[in-house]
């Protein structure tokens, strides 16, 4: 659809400079945009860009504005206003209300009647699913689930037995929500498995990824907290907690029963071990490894950056003579 610079900046809150009767009908990078086309500026990275762009339209911060050529919504948060704008200029669209006559429903099953529910879709025995909600084709909700209003389902996924999920959260093709956790009993007969009865608890505003793995509760519950993004390829165990607010980005993976604290930012790849507590307001760096508990907030790295595998071997090499260095120093130490 097409809106003019008039309208976005209303619709947006924001005030604008230039040309209102513009058209705006696309969004592109800073550097690569052309007429019709609306951009933003985050910082002085990119200033460059910025005095040579032939977008419409800018959102930058109010101190870069100068600079621009084009007309400008002044922000202090372009990257959240340009979101609400790309939201305006590609809706989504709209789901069909109602059960797809493909679709599998329980008779004790409650489906608001503004929900859509696709083809080839099982719904289990006493699931509720609020006003809003989507369904993708393929997906499958267990027995007593509960689903809020708003949410999106994907096609192709899974929320197991008596989960709950709440209001305006999104779960995208692949998820596994409720899974079994990783739990069993050594024995000299073998592993003997440990039923998990506990639930997995999803707050409100809650984003995950494709593919993406929450496991059930062992006893109690796996609880995921309010405005928690999680990206593809997550792992999180048994017991687990997220604080609200915090974001989990590829392939980074949690342990049973540790508890990550709010605001948290957690970088692709990381690992978390088990039974740990992670402070609110943590940054962990990519492919950290996490063996203890984190009391404080702030900035946390592991890890050998890369390097030419020739340098890495040899200092590889001297950091296996670290013990021997270590006593020789100690006892010239203790005979000064």
């Amino acid at each position: 659809m097409a809106l003019t610079i008039r309208q976005l900046a209303s619709a947006l809150e924001l005030e604008y400079v230039g040309d209102g009767s513009q058209e705006i009908v696309k969004a592109a990078p800073l550097g690569t945009a052309s007429k019709g086309s609306f951009a933003f500026l985050r910082d002085a990275s990119s200033i460059k860009l910025l005095s040579e762009t032939q977008a419409s339209l800018v959102i930058l911060p109010k101190e870069f504005a100068p600079h621009c050529p084009s007309a400008t919504l002044v922000s202090d948060s372009p990257e959240y206003h340009f979101a609400q704008a790309l939201e305006l200029l590609y809706p989504r669209p709209r789901a069909i209300e109602g059960v797809h006559q493909k679709a599998v429903v329980a008779s004790s099953a409650v489906v608001d009647g503004t929900a859509s529910i696709g083809p080839c879709t099982v719904i289990e025995e006493d699931v509720h699913i609020g006003p809003g909600v989507t369904v993708g084709a393929h997906a499958f909700i267990g027995k007593g689930t509960e689903i809020g209003g708003s949410t999106q389902v994907y096609p192709n996924a899974t929320i197991h037995h008596n989960c709950q999920i709440g209001k305006c959260c999104t779960l995208h093709s692949g998820t596994i929500i409720g899974d079994d956790g990783f739990g069993f009993a050594e024995h000299q007969q073998g592993w003997k498995k440990i039923p998990q009865i506990g639930r997995v608890v999803i707050g409100n505003y809650v984003d995950i990824g494709s593919n993406t793995t929450v496991d059930r509760g062992a006893l109690g519950d796996t609880v995921i907290e309010d405005h928690v993004i999680i990206d593809n390829l997550v792992q999180i165990a048994h017991n687990v907690r997220i604080g609200a607010n915090t974001a989990m980005a590829g392939c980074s993976a949690v342990a049973g029963s540790t508890i990550i604290g709010k605001n948290c930012r957690i970088a692709g790849g990381v690992r978390i071990s088990g039974h740990l507590t992670i402070a609110d307001d943590v940054f962990l760096t990519a492919a950290s490894v996490v063996y203890r508990s984190i009391k404080k907030s702030g900035s946390y790295s592991s890890g050998v950056p890369l390097e030419e595998t020739r340098f890495w071997r040899r200092n590889y090499n001297r950091i296996k003579q670290l013990d021997k260095i270590a006593k020789r120093l100690f006892e010239i130490e203790k005979n000064k």
